[in-house]
């Protein structure tokens, strides 16, 4: 099992039961009707934060997000890892943190994370940590649905002189955004940011079919899998690409 499979059936059964992630009949700002529900203000408990920063780490320390020299010594593709106000800022804490405990060449990853209103005394300024300017940096965050937040993330990065270099999120609904895009949100981020600056989950609703059959029961896999066939998006690479 990878390193990313191992993370992935610690994280799962967590989410699960601590109500983070929860099944049943539930309304989306969408309007559509979804069979499972995901709270991310919920992650707050020190075992939820460790296998969820644990599972970030197991996507950042794998290629495309790595590098491996010939013999076998990583280095990462960055330099920063981003936490969006408010709800990223725990996670690139979190994150580089366990970063810090893996294999790899990691002393040089920092965090920064941005202020809502920027900051006119003391230090001043709208990012709180390392600097931007000139480095190579990954967004994190919980999800993507209109891909605003990311825009505004990568906006702000780049007025600081930044190079975005990725993109993680914990969850990819992997549902196609509307009627008329048939690509999911993490898709629409892929190609708004281009084919250089991968864009990955750490976990999709592929995950939730084929991992939970024994955690939910078999009638709640087959009503996401009823789901997907009415709403996925309309390729789903392995890697949470879509």
């Amino acid at each position: 099992m990878s390193a990313n499979q191992e993370s992935k059936a610690t994280l799962l059964p967590l989410l699960i039961s601590n109500n983070v992630l929860s099944f049943g009949t539930y309304t989306l700002k969408s309007g559509r009707e979804s069979p499972y529900f995901f709270t991310s203000s919920l992650l707050h408990t020190a075992p939820l934060l460790r296998a969820t920063s644990a599972a970030y780490a197991s996507v950042l320390s794998a290629p495309p997000f790595v590098a491996t020299s010939a013999d076998g010594t990583t280095t990462p593709n960055f330099d920063i890892i981003f936490g969006p106000a408010y709800k990223g800022i725990p996670i690139c804490a979190a994150v580089t943190n366990e970063l810090a405990h893996g294999q790899g060449s990691w002393d040089n990853v920092s965090y920064s994370f941005n202020r809502k209103e920027a900051k006119d005394h003391g230090e001043g300024g709208n990012i709180v940590g390392a600097p931007l300017k000139g480095k190579r940096v990954v967004i994190v965050d919980d999800v993507i649905t209109a891909g605003t937040a990311l825009r505004e993330a990568v906006g702000i990065i780049e007025k600081e002189g930044g190079i975005v270099s990725g993109v993680v999120v914990l969850l990819d609904r992997e549902e196609r955004v509307s009627e008329s895009e048939t690509k999911s949100a993490v898709g629409c981020a892929q190609r708004d940011l281009g084919e250089k600056v991968p864009v990955r989950a750490v976990i999709g609703l592929s995950d939730l079919i084929e991992k939970l059959g024994g955690e939910i029961g078999e009638q709640e896999v087959q009503r996401l899998k009823d789901y997907r066939a009415r709403y996925g998006a309309e390729y789903i690479p392995a890697f949470g690409m879509e």
